[in-house]
Formats: C-alpha cells, structure tokens, sequence
C-alpha cells in the first residue's frame, strides 16, 4: 500500500519536495565518510532522484533504490544514474560495496519487526567504518497505518537501540529544520559508522 501511494501521488510529491533544502543532511554522510573521495553511495529511498543528481554532481558514484515504479522512472531520467527497483522488505545488495547509504525520508516505513533484518543487509553492503545516515519523522514509538502509508514514529532512544542492535555506533545525531523550537522539529537525523 505504501509503493502504490508513492506511485499514485509521485508527481505531486516531486513538486513538494523538488526544492526542500537539506544541506544539512547532504553534509552528515559526507563528513563521516573516512575514505578518499568519489565515494560510492547508495540512495535508499530515493525518490524521483533529486538527491542522486546532488552526488552525482559532486562527482561521487551513487545508486538508487525505491519501490515505486514512478519514482525509478522519475530519479533515472532526472539523475542519469543507476536505480534499483526493489522493495526495502525484499532487497539484493551487493556485500561490501558502499562508502555511505543516504536514507533520507525512508525508513521510517519499514515495519519495527522487519527493522533488524533491513538494518542488518544495510550494514552488509557497506564497507568497513561505512556511514548510514537517517533522517525519520520522529514520535512516541507509535507504529501503524497513517493514511495509506505504513509509519513508524520513533524517539531518538527507541530509534538508537534498533540500529546499534544491528552493528552500527552512532556519530551524531541532531533534530530539523534548522532554527526551530526543539518541539517543531519533527525530523530526526542521525549518523551511524558500521562497527
């Protein structure tokens, strides 16, 4: 149900998110990446591909990965770059292959029972002291159905426990947008280095 919100409403969410200003996040992932630049950087979740064409611009080689068929559509003709299609419950990555995953805006729809798995095949396809970032709505730990989009709205606790239970220790972790009242900043960003 979630993919075919996405693939239903994929123009009006390009048009909503076309010109979101997340530098922010952009410089997360880049700054905790260790190794020597172009990084290889897999976009999980990514959209109609405006985060792709950002590294790409800067010269990195990055992948795609949605589950909406519009979207793959969208992010391949805007970005020129490589887009899986693959539902984040059913992913083939390859093992040891990126510097960074950007997963912005995305995993907060993987059910909390599938988390660990998901975060686990994450931290396989990246490379030693490779770098997740994340950036999710944030709540009360509630889960379940919002509109046709399956949601889980956690706190920083609940959300830190899930990924260093699958390997990871975290760099940081800050609150957005930038210049709000910590009780109007809804999204939690965080950063993570494979162990």
């Amino acid at each position: 149900m979630t993919i075919a919100h996405y693939d239903r409403l994929a123009e009006a969410y390009w048009d909503g998110t076309r010109d979101h200003d997340i530098n922010q996040n952009y410089a997360a992932l880049l700054d905790a990446i260790e190794s020597d630049p172009p990084y290889s950087i897999l976009d999980l979740g990514c959209g109609p591909g405006r985060d792709l064409r950002y590294f790409r611009s800067l010269g990195h080689d990055v992948v795609g990965l949605d589950g909406s068929t519009e979207f793959v559509a969208m992010a391949r003709s805007y970005s020129e770059c490589e887009v899986l299609q693959q539902d984040f419950l059913a992913m083939a990555l390859p093992e040891s292959h990126f510097d960074g995953i950007f997963a912005n805006a995305s995993l907060f729809h993987v059910p909390s029972q599938e988390l660990p798995r998901v975060l686990a095949e994450l931290s396989e396809t990246l490379r030693s002291r490779g770098v997740l970032f994340c950036s999710n709505p944030r709540g009360n730990n509630e889960e379940g159905f919002s509109g046709d989009r399956y949601s889980c709205f956690f706190d920083h606790n609940t959300w830190r426990d899930y990924v260093t239970a699958a390997g990871f220790f975290q760099v940081r972790h800050y609150y957005r947008p930038p210049g709000l009242p910590c009780h109007k900043q809804w999204w939690l960003a965080t950063v993570w280095r494979k162990g």
